[in-house]
């Protein structure tokens, strides 16, 4: 028998202890894998190229306060600003107000859009169909096949924030690198129908020159707009996006301290196990001694089963966490929050780094202590 069959076997000796373990571990796997991967998605990934040149310009103050759409004209004299558009956030309920049902809408300028948002694939056809349309609008490819949406199909939008209902005209379907569930509808169509709108806009999206000149854009029209009654803040696209995450709280701290919690609940999960199955096997070390077995190979063997114990409970928790994450994608309200969100290979290899770890410090020290018993001793522990 070669010494990685005896370690796998004495491993699993215990069988309905080692299962327990693992099942422990792969759960605790899995919530710090799903915990890796959201703090990879929002803190770590720096988005697509075309994305890190675009730029979200917003009310100082608040979102929920409007920018006058005249800053649109100055902004485009700032150097480095290649496109801008208008948008705003509709927020009203599609049929009633089932999760399932929800969904982004945007008022924005259909001749500018998609010259911003250039990772985004839309025919020429139905591009030009939803600008000669006012109250025209164009869906993300997956929402279309989600609700089983066509070209030429007429949607109703009730307004919750505004005291208006969509009535929009499906005109184009497009296609991102991620879905976003979004439509977009011509913002004139939303100005005109309610007055004390006319004029204003939620935020500005922007195009850059280039990911360098960035910073540079998002000075200069903040700079423009510092001593005017309504100031500005202008951030890259994530930026935006985590600024809008952190507003719910500290998300970080959250995170992280959930990480640690689950990595002290494993290591004192697997530290029991090991302690107990190592003292009940303390006479098996006399005998292993007596074969001709060192203090260190002993001390490796041990080991080498903690670690084989954890390392199971971190690869099935690693790919019960990808199964995990694609179903969060599917529940309703919830497939917003982890859009384009997956399991990376680095989230892999560290939660796997991981887990072997917990097995290593788990089994260290009783492991240690029963390798120094002498062959006497260990002969006459009865336990």
């Amino acid at each position: 028998m070669t010494l990685t069959r005896f370690v796998t076997k004495s491993a699993f000796r215990n069988k309905r202890r080692s299962v327990l373990t693992v099942i422990s571990i792969t759960f605790s796997l899995v919530l710090l894998t799903l915990m890796m991967t959201v703090w990879h998605s929002w803190y770590i990934d720096k988005g697509s190229t075309e994305s890190a040149q675009r730029l979200i310009t917003r009310h100082r103050v608040s979102l929920t306060q409007s920018l006058p759409e005249y800053y649109r004209e100055k902004m485009r004299t700032v150097p480095g600003v290649v496109a801008v558009a208008p948008t705003q956030w509709f927020g009203g309920l599609y049929k009633d107000e089932k999760p399932e049902n929800f969904f982004a809408q945007f008022g924005t300028d259909p001749n500018e859009i998609f010259k911003i948002a250039t990772d985004f694939k839309i025919p020429d056809d139905q591009l030009a169909a939803w600008q000669k349309d006012q109250a025209g609008a164009v869906v993300d490819s997956e929402l279309a096949k989600k609700f089983g949406w066509k070209i030429g199909d007429r949607i109703v939008i009730k307004g919750t924030i505004f005291p208006v209902n969509l009535e929009l005209n499906i005109r184009g379907i497009f296609t991102a690198p991620q879905p976003t569930i979004t439509v977009y509808f011509n913002l004139k169509y939303l100005q005109e129908a309610v007055p004390f709108f006319k004029g204003h806009s939620g935020t500005f999206n922007i195009l850059a020159d280039s990911p360098d000149d960035v910073p540079k854009v998002a000075a200069g029209i903040d700079g423009m707009f510092r001593n005017s009654p309504e100031p500005t803040k202008t951030e890259s696209e994530k930026a935006f996006q985590l600024s809008f995450i952190n507003s719910i709280g500290n998300v970080k701290a959250f995170i992280l301290s959930i990480c640690l919690a689950v990595v002290f609940a494993t290591l004192l999960v697997s530290a029991n196990t090991m302690a107990m199955s190592i003292r009940e096997r303390t006479r098996e070390v006399a005998v292993l001694k007596t074969l001709g077995f060192t203090r260190q190979s002993i001390l490796g063997l041990y080991i080498g089963e903690a670690v084989t114990v954890t390392l199971v409970g971190g690869v099935l928790g690693c790919l019960l966490a990808v199964v995990l994450i694609a179903g969060i994608k599917q529940v309703p309200g919830m497939g917003f929050f982890f859009l384009g969100m997956k399991v990376t290979w680095s989230t892999y290899v560290l939660a796997i780094v991981i887990s072997g770890l917990v097995g290593l410090l788990s089994a260290l020290f009783p492991a240690y202590h029963a390798a120094k018993i002498g062959i006497v001793d260990g002969l006459r522990h009865i336990g």
